[in-house]
């Protein structure tokens, strides 16, 4: 992860979004020299958190117990939980924002053991990213089966999120929470649902998947005026910054089939370039393309390359009202 964001520097670009692939745990016994030590310090395996008697101890500072159950990753991001604090320091010396985003099948609708497994998931993509004092954790909520109505999922999607903000809370989890558009109509996470959702509660925030919103509207975005409502519409809600994320997408009746290099499908970057051009948003695109470091490097030039002719287009027209203001006197 360190050559990661090294990478991400050198290329030029300043933001990274990490994606929680694997996310399963397993449980283990202290040995010996770990009872006594912090979470953090503990340097075998990626222990995220302990179990003591039931209870889940997510705090990277509190002290192993002899009975204690090791929570640990086997494919956690770094070699250890306390890795991630000097990664976090090279980040920021680097000007690299940190972000993750949760496994993609999320299930915060049925009520099942599979949601206690998805809320376990959340909790512990917020532990990682506030060790790396990252920005926000990108989540979806869940999928419509059938086996329940609409109504009873989008009740339950509420009551998980609200304890899951609770949660967030009484930890001190400083990245933010981020709810994210989705591509399907059979799934939760309409921008309508969104907003309301962060209406609802206190302390979530809008991302804007734009591949995952073009494909739910049938092809929406296609203008800069667009791009900009949409921007707007999610702004408010985004407290400091908004968080994005952008690629190709091919897409059919409403649903998203596949994201594709962005040179691809009839979704442009060059519309979104000329909106934040526009808008001068605080804001973080993350490339989701197949293409993703060529792809994330690709809009950069095409952002620069708009705001250049932006430029020289008002240095133009400055140069020739001051000749005309010349030519009167």
């Amino acid at each position: 992860m360190k050559d990661g964001i090294e990478d991400v520097h050198n290329l030029s670009l300043n933001a990274l979004g990490i994606q929680m692939v694997r996310a399963g745990v397993y449980g283990r016994v202290p040995n010996e020299e770990e009872i006594g030590i912090r979470i953090m310090d503990i340097e075998e395996g990626f222990v995220v958190e302990v179990d003591r008697d039931g209870e889940i101890i997510s705090d990277p500072e509190e002290i192993v117990e002899e009975d204690d159950v090791l929570i640990y990753m086997p494919s956690g991001i770094t070699n250890s939980f306390g890795e991630l604090y000097g990664i976090g320091e090279i980040a920021k010396r680097l000007d690299v924002s940190v972000s993750l985003h949760t496994p993609y099948y999320m299930d915060l609708g049925m009520n099942t053991e599979i949601t206690e497994s998805c809320i376990d998931n959340i909790r512990r993509a917020a532990t990682i990213v506030n060790a790396l004092d990252g920005d926000i954790v990108v989540t979806g909520l869940g999928l419509y089966t059938g086996k329940m109505s609409r109504e009873e999922t989008d009740a339950n999607i509420e009551e998980n999120v609200a304890a899951i903000m609770e949660w967030w809370k009484d930890n001190k989890i400083r990245p933010k929470l981020g709810v994210e558009i989705t591509g399907h109509q059979s799934a939760y996470g309409s921008l309508d649902q969104i907003l309301d959702l962060c209406d609802s509660i206190d302390g979530i925030v809008p991302v804007i998947n734009f591949p995952h919103h073009h494909s739910r509207t049938n092809g929406s975005l296609t203008e800069p005026e667009d791009f900009i409502d949409l921007i707007q519409q999610v702004e408010p809600y985004c407290k400091s910054s908004i968080h994005a994320a952008f690629a190709g997408v091919e897409y059919s009746d409403g649903n998203e089939k596949r994201l594709t290099p962005i040179k691809k499908g009839d979704l442009k970057f060059e519309p979104l370039a000329e909106a934040l051009c526009t808008l001068n948003p605080d804001a973080t695109i993350i490339s989701s393309s197949p293409l993703l470091e060529h792809d994330a490097m690709y809009m950069r030039i095409i952002n620069e390359r708009v705001l250049s002719k932006r430029v020289a287009k008002a240095l133009k027209e400055k140069k020739k009202a001051e000749l005309a203001a010349a030519a009167e006197e």
